[in-house]
C-alpha cells in the first residue's frame, strides 16, 4: 500500500472515531437534561395544600386563600419564603413543611412564637397528617394532603 492509501484510511478511521465519541457525548447530555427536567418537574408538584384558616367564635373559618404543599415549604414573613405570612408573631423564616421518607413532617425553625400544631407548641420536627391545623402567630392553616 502507498502511503497516501494509508494516510486515507486513517482519516477516515480517525473521523470515525470522533463522530463516535461526539455521539457518546451527546446522548451522555441528553440523559442528564432528561433526568434533571424530570427532577425539577417532581420538586415542583403540589403535593396537597394548605389552607388559610381564621378562628372566628371558636370555629375555624376558610378566608379564601389556598396554597400549594411542595415538597420543601417554607413558611414565615421574609418574601423569599414558599408562603409569605403577613402577621408580625411571625417570624422571617417561621416553619419548614417537609416531606421526608414519605411522611410531612412540620418544624419550627427557632421561631419566636413558636409554631403550634392542633393548637399544641412544638418544639421538635413533628408527623403532620391531613386536617392537622398548622398555627403560626394568628394564621392556622389546615392540611389537605393528596
Amino acid at each position: 500500500m502507498s502511503a497516501e492509501v494509508v494516510l486515507l484510511v486513517l482519516r477516515v478511521v480517525s473521523s470515525a472515531l470522533l463522530l463516535g465519541l461526539l455521539l457518546v457525548i451527546l446522548v451522555a447530555l441528553w440523559r442528564d437534561y432528561r433526568a434533571r427536567a424530570a427532577d425539577l418537574e417532581a420538586s415542583q408538584r403540589s403535593y396537597g395544600q394548605l389552607v388559610e384558616m381564621q378562628h372566628v367564635d371558636g370555629d375555624y373559618v376558610f378566608t379564601g386563600q389556598v396554597y400549594p404543599l411542595f415538597p420543601l415549604t417554607s413558611l414565615g414573613r421574609a418574601p423569599t419564603n414558599t408562603i409569605t405570612i403577613d402577621d408580625t408573631f411571625a417570624s422571617s423564616e417561621h416553619a419548614l413543611v417537609v416531606m421526608r421518607d414519605g411522611q410531612w413532617w412540620l418544624e419550627d425553625r427557632q421561631s419566636r412564637n413558636g409554631t403550634t400544631i392542633n393548637e399544641v407548641l412544638i418544639s421538635q420536627p413533628v408527623v403532620i397528617a391531613d386536617g392537622d391545623i398548622i398555627g403560626i402567630g394568628t394564621a392556622r392553616y389546615r392540611v389537605h394532603l393528596e
